[in-house]
């Protein structure tokens, strides 16, 4: 059984940074995890590599416009 490591190297966007309504990445293996900035105790939610590559290329082509 391999134990996951624990995500590292938090940030949020610089577009953000006078904001407290954010999320921030951390690394987390090959992945990313994924955070509320408001409540960081509430736990965070981690991807893979490929889940995490497909998501930014959706949000790069647009995918989440209303």
């Amino acid at each position: 059984m391999t134990i996951p490591r624990m995500p590292d190297g938090w940030r949020k966007s610089s577009y953000s940074s006078s904001q407290t309504n954010c999320v921030e990445v951390g690394r987390a293996g090959d992945g990313a995890a994924v955070r509320d900035t408001k409540d960081r105790a509430a736990g965070y939610f981690t991807t893979n590599g490929k889940q995490w590559a497909n998501f930014i290329n959706a949000v790069k082509a647009d995918k989440f416009s209303a």
